[in-house]
């Protein structure tokens, strides 16, 4: 059924405005504008980090906020691959408009023009010469050749025109230009994951949230190898190989499978004096079923290795399972010994500890640990390895620890150091568990567990006679029962909670007599029971302590007091460790990149022919006259007028010099 003409008509002006819309210099400005504007905030936010670290950098709020906005992945997210088709299509529009009239405009030597339009051009001369037409002819073609203007000849009844043009790439660098950014932007879309966020549309495609194995990902969370463009990373130990990458996509991730397996054969990394990171390298080996043997390379940072459109970098190190050695030491249990413990870097154990269930999820070692120094000779120091593990309870709740191997200098005393956060967004807090006569800890944790002994401890109190000949029997009891009652006040909350108690239940006018008191009482518990450990130790302490001894007891009363704080059953010493590492290896293919290449290419030749090489015409007008032959030059430039205006009067002073002289 054809249409009514009018209807057509009218179908084809709402075209033709839609088409000079798309096509306009206001859209494509607008678009660029839009991009570069996403382009300065993909570069200041860092790019396809986890959802915890934007959580700790902007809080919960602006979290949501950028999230909505697509911030955390621009070049991917959905309105800037939108932008990017829209550009395309106006620049293509555009393109398809004026590249026509372009390339006519460069073949055309405009000889229908007429002599009162060149006459108004503000580069114009006009001379009378004696000389045969065909001679002044000649001259003017030869000295237009010999500025570089192409020339065409035209001769009607009452005149002869030489038409001169120079600079014909200037059309075609406007054309090179508009096909670049096409280029450029189309690039960007194979790369942008556009299909892959069609695919999820269509409910082909849900990223993983669970800490699984590459090989146990559904594949509704897997990329096959016809998935055109990614950047994704994998770790692997030395040693191991793998044929799949792990791709960030939105708050969890996808597994993106490799035509190829990558296999590192070993990892090394060199450090600094102060320990840092200097360098990092791997020997990798590449198995693939089309070549007849495997390859290999060593590839560093800023080195990678491109093989079958595929870039490996260098990208990072982690640790590859190390193999380690623990002893868990029980915190606050009467008459416990430590137990030995091993585990690996990656795995997740049970442990028991006081009959309850706990799972240990040791995340991380660490071979050397960067401090600054004290030495105004070194900038920096090396404490020794490190591990971060978590422990979860039955309930599921965990806490983050990080533990140094070694003991660490403070204020001229060592301690072993353990954090502990309750999750990434907080800093860790700091345990200081002082060293004994023995490098360990074993002295801090039998005064403690002599302190968690309440047989032992009535057994003090009632030895140190605290209300000797000031209470009754009974009501001295009484008041033992209260000073074990204050132990474990402070086993539980430390100085600051017994304090807090005082402050609760006495009168104001009386609390800091008596927050005194009962703060000496209770030192001189802590002291006596200190004394019996050292004593049950072989110490003899009948002439006092020495200060080590009495510098001990001040941290060691200072550490049991954050105990409850510090939310472990165990303290997990390391004793030894076989360290492996893995190497970071991020890969990323890029077929757009084969039109961003020649795109860059072609748009910094088309603004160079733009703007370096604008056209320029030469018009000679010959006509006879009752005076003679009356010669016109005229000459005009797209670009650039002041400097065409002086070579201009250039070669009108030769045109004078040869015809007129």
């Amino acid at each position: 059924m054809d249409l009514p003409k009018e209807t057509t008509s009218k179908l084809a002006k709402k075209i033709t405005i839609w088409v000079r819309f798309l096509g306009s210099m206001n859209l494509a400005i607008t678009l660029l504008l839009a991009l570069s504007i996403a382009s300065v905030v993909g570069t200041v936010l860092q790019q396809n980090q986890g959802y915890t670290d934007y959580i700790i950098k902007f809080g919960p709020f602006w979290f949501e906020a950028f999230k909505l906005m697509g911030l955390y992945d621009v070049y991917s997210s959905s309105w800037f691959l939108f932008i990017l088709l829209c550009l395309v299509s106006s620049t293509t529009v555009c393109i398809y408009r004026t590249a026509p009239v372009m390339l006519r405009g460069m073949r055309d030597y405009r000889q229908n023009v007429q002599l009162r339009t060149l006459q108004q051009y503000p580069d114009c001369t006009k001379w009378v010469v004696q000389q045969p037409v065909g001679d002044v002819r000649n001259v003017a073609q030869s000295i237009l050749s010999h500025h570089g203007f192409s020339a065409r000849f035209k001769e009607e009844k009452d005149h002869q025109l030489i038409s001169g043009m120079k600079g014909r790439g200037s059309r075609l660098g406007y054309i090179l230009a508009h096909l670049a950014i096409v280029f450029i932007c189309v690039g960007g879309l194979i790369d942008g994951n556009a299909i892959l966020k069609a695919r999820e549309l269509m409910g082909l495609l849900e990223p993983e949230h669970r800490n699984l194995p590459a090989n146990k990902v559904p594949a509704i969370s897997r990329l096959g190898l016809d998935n055109m463009a990614f950047r994704g990373s994998v770790s692997v130990p030395e040693g191991s190989q793998t044929d799949a990458l792990f791709i960030n996509y939105k708050d969890g991730y996808l597994v993106q499978n490799l035509p190829f397996t990558i296999e590192v054969k070993d990892f090394r990394i060199e450090h600094y004096d102060s320990g840092q990171p200097k360098s990092f390298e791997s020997d990798l080996l590449i198995h693939d079923a089309r070549l007849a043997a495997p390859m290999t390379q060593t590839i560093s940072v800023n080195h990678p290795l491109i093989y079958d459109g595929h870039a490996i970098y260098q990208a990072s190190f982690a640790d590859g399972g190390s193999e380690l050695e623990l002893r868990a030491w029980p915190l606050g249990v009467v008459n416990s010994k430590a137990a030995k413990l091993q585990s690996i870097v990656g795995e997740v154990a049970p442990l028991v500890v006081s009959e309850q269930q706990w799972s240990l999820e040791m995340d991380d070692f660490r071979l050397f640990n960067i401090m600054p120094s004290e030495d105004p000779a070194k900038k920096f120091n090396n404490v020794g390895p490190s591990v971060t593990f978590k422990l979860r309870s039955k309930t599921g709740e965990a806490r983050e620890y990080f533990n140094y191997m070694l003991p660490i200098d403070r204020d001229g005393h060592l301690y072993y150091l353990s954090g502990v956060r309750e999750s990434p967004a907080d800093d860790f807090r700091y345990l200081y568990i002082p060293m004994d006569d023995e490098g360990g800890v074993g002295r801090f944790v039998t005064f403690l567990g002599f302190l968690n002994d309440t047989e032992k401890m009535q057994k003090l109190i009632t030895k140190l006679k605290l209300t000797e000949n000031v209470l009754p029997a009974k009501e001295a009891g009484q008041v033992n029962e209260a000073m074990l009652k204050l132990v474990q006040l402070f086993l539980k909350s430390g100085f600051e909670g017994v304090e807090a108690q005082l402050k609760k239940n006495v009168p104001l006018d009386d609390q800091q007599p008596v927050i005194t008191l009962y703060i000496q009482v209770l030192q001189k518990i802590l002291a006596a029971a200190y004394m019996d450990v050292l004593t049950a130790q072989g110490h003899d302490v009948s002439q006092g302590l020495d200060p080590g001894k009495a510098g001990f007891f001040t941290a060691a009363t200072v550490a049991i007091g954050a105990l409850e704080r510090y939310g472990s059953p165990v303290y997990l010493q390391l004793d030894s460790f076989t360290h492996r590492q893995a190497s970071g290896l991020q890969i990323a293919k890029a077929p757009g990149k084969n039109l961003v290449y020649p795109g860059c290419a072609m748009l910094i030749v088309g603004i160079f022919l733009m703007f370096y090489a604008p056209q320029k015409r030469l018009w000679v007008w010959l006509q006879k006259t009752d005076k003679g032959l009356e010669l016109t030059l005229v000459g005009q430039s797209s670009k650039n007028k002041m400097d065409f205006s002086k070579q201009y009067q250039d070669i009108s002073a030769q045109f004078e010099r040869v015809l007129i002289s």
